[in-house]
């Protein structure tokens, strides 16, 4: 009965470890089956996963920026939906790096990509909450979704998150991979990255963010959109950016006192305008930019385009130009001013000023824009050609072209009272000099310095020949010209464009070469490799002896004071400058253009509908905008005088 009774309790013990393999075997089984369907599910998901290595060969949108010739002063940003400017991790500032870490991440440095401790926080938090209030993702999982994968929310998305993010954290060191997010991560207002928000927002770089900006720009991440500095939930950002710096101290970035200094720092965020300078002349550049290159290409691949303007001069250039319409509105009703100022010898366009204020409305108030405007603020004088006639400054076309077959200054000619004819008009042309008078046999000097209408006419078709002398204004760079042409046409009876016009001059200040006129004069690609330089040379298309009789002419001083005064606009003491001025006959266009061997400079004064100014000579109008320009930026080139005539 005992033996009976020990038997039975022997079987039942074996009985229960019998149990208990089975169901040990019975959980190993599917626990290995768990793995293996885990395992099963990663590879399935993985094989059609991006590379990793893709964010070495990855090129992030970035703007195309137009810089002055210094590179130094930004003109401009071209830029798609994504203003981005990708700089290295040591350039932006550790303020920056560690407030996005103290709230976005704060084991970032100690996980190996996904935080589970933070995950199943944020998942507690948020249950308990009823809404999703955080977020567990680490920096490393938002840069794989913002880059690789869609937001949905959905099982597979997330597991294809995870696998990815293993492998780049396999793959890549932690500076790495926040150096990637701060320069992908959406800041708002366009702005991606560090830098280009630092810049939208604050004007400087990401390297130089204090405390408290760092904490305004790692609060924008959540919601960049809803939480903008420039839409009306400003202040729950600046709550966010207070919620942060109390996250920055309890992780010991910065101490409680910096905290609570930054805290009560009033933030200057800068005004959300677009931002751009010497705006005619920089949207010139846009527009050549447009040209050579698609317009997705210059939003997207972060080229540097270095210009020709000098900034010290374009500076001076809108002082004069904003002046000088002052003064014509108020004496002259002349309500719109250009210039524009080139390095002859470079053809580089060093300012351009294509009327009085880009920034400006029409006037008067109501007019219709391209009608009856007397300014209008966005059309460019200074490349604008319709209905602008450059007076008697075309005179030097013709004069040039008659020394060339051989005339010299001292050619005589009569200045008396002519009937050209009809030159394919339907009445008798019969021109007259500004003042009415006419002074008999003159030289040529004579005529040109004092600016004498009916020589000038007598030069074009007796000497220089009508077609020679459109053949030497085109071939000087003028391309507006149209037939049929009449003899009018040397009292600028065509139209011209300022720009073109003053490279022509320039032609005679280079001593009768010619560069056209250079605005772009370097473009680097994003990594800093050359892709276009200006290489143009000059080219000879006046002879030495016709353009140095010419300077030594309009470079005359007492030879055209008879007719402009010994002090005129056109003087600048101790200096051998050129000059010529032209005022058409209805009083609509007013010119200047003078010039050095270093420097020449055009300007145009009028108004933009062609309404009458005032009768006064362009001397007047537009000079006085010219001296003043010229007298402030002679001074910083060499002093040079024009080469003497070889007899």
């Amino acid at each position: 009965m005992v033996q009976r009774k020990f038997h039975r309790e022997i079987y039942k013990e074996s009985k229960k470890k019998k149990g208990a393999k089975i169901l040990v075997k019975f959980f190993f089984s599917c626990f290995f089956i768990f793995v293996f369907s885990i395992l099963a599910l990663f590879v399935y998901y993985a094989k059609e996963l991006p590379r990793p290595e893709k964010f070495t060969e990855r090129q992030f949108n970035e703007s195309t920026k137009i810089y002055d010739k210094t590179g130094e002063i930004l003109l401009y940003k071209i830029y798609g939906e994504e203003k981005r400017t990708i700089v290295p991790l040591n350039e932006i500032s550790e303020n920056l790096k560690n407030a996005v870490i103290a709230i976005e991440d704060k084991n970032f440095y100690n996980h190996h990509g996904i935080d589970f401790k933070g995950t199943m926080r944020a998942i507690s938090v948020n249950l308990k909450s009823k809404k999703p209030s955080q977020g567990g993702s680490t920096i490393t999982q938002q840069l794989i979704r913002s880059t690789f994968l869609t937001r949905t929310k959905t099982i597979e998305r997330k597991i294809r998150e995870i696998i990815l993010t293993i492998e780049i954290e396999k793959k890549y060191s932690k500076d790495q991979i926040l150096e990637w997010y701060l320069n992908q991560v959406p800041f708002g207002s366009n702005a991606y990255g560090a830098e280009a928000a630092s810049q939208t927002y604050f004007k400087k770089p990401a390297k130089d963010l204090t405390i408290e900006e760092s904490a305004v720009l790692a609060g924008l991440i959540r919601a960049p959109s809803y939480l903008s500095p420039y839409g009306k939930n400003k202040d729950e950002l600046l709550i966010r950016k207070n919620h942060i710096l109390k996250k920055m101290a309890e992780r010991n970035y910065i101490s409680e006192e910096q905290a609570n200094q930054a805290i009560e720092k009033e933030i200057i965020f800068a005004p959300n305008i677009t931002e751009i300078k010497a705006p005619h002349f920089t949207l010139y550049v846009k527009k050549l930019l447009e040209e050579k290159y698609s317009e997705s290409f210059l939003k997207e691949k972060g080229l540097k385009v270095y210009t020709s303007l000098n900034w010290n001069l374009q500076k001076i250039a809108e002082q004069v130009i904003e002046q000088g319409v002052e003064t014509n509105v108020k004496y002259y009703n002349a309500h719109n001013a250009a210039l524009v100022a080139i390095d002859p010898n470079t053809g580089e366009i060093m300012a351009m000023k294509g009327c009085k204020d880009y920034f400006g409305n029409v006037e008067p108030e109501g007019c219709i824009a391209g009608k009856n405007c007397l300014f209008e603020p966005e059309v460019n004088i200074a490349i604008y050609g319709i209905g602008r006639q450059p007076g008697s400054t075309f005179k030097p076309f013709a004069y040039v072209t008659a020394f060339s077959k051989g005339y010299t200054k001292n050619t005589i000619v009569v200045d008396r009272k002519t009937n050209f004819g009809k030159y394919g008009t339907n009445k008798n042309y019969i021109p007259q000099n500004y003042d009415g008078l006419f002074r008999g046999p003159v030289t040529l000097k004579t005529a040109l310095a004092q600016s004498l209408n009916v020589p000038a006419v007598k030069v074009l078709v007796n000497l220089a020949g009508i077609g020679d002398s459109i053949k030497t204004a085109q071939n000087l760079g003028i391309t507006t010209l149209k037939p049929p042409y009449g003899a009018s046409i040397v009292l600028g009876g065509w139209e011209v464009r300022l720009l073109e016009i003053t490279s022509a001059y320039g032609v005679f200040a280079a001593d009768g070469l010619k560069i056209p006129p250079v605005s772009i004069l370097k473009i680097e690609d994003s990594k800093g490799n050359i892709i276009f330089e200006n290489e143009k040379t000059p080219q000879r298309v006046l002879g030495t002896k016709e353009t140095r009789t010419l300077n030594s002419i309009l470079s005359d001083n007492k030879a055209r004071s008879p007719m402009f005064g010994s002090n005129s606009n056109l003087y600048i003491r101790d200096y051998q400058v050129a000059g010529k001025t032209g005022t058409t006959e209805e009083y609509k266009d007013a010119w200047t253009l003078g010039y050095t061997p270093s420097l020449v400079c055009g300007v145009w004064a009028g108004n933009n509908n062609g309404t009458v100014m005032a009768k006064k000579p362009a001397v007047t109008i537009a000079g006085h905008i010219w001296k003043n320009f010229m007298t402030q930026t002679l001074p910083l080139f060499p002093k040079q005088n024009f080469p003497p005539i070889n007899n």
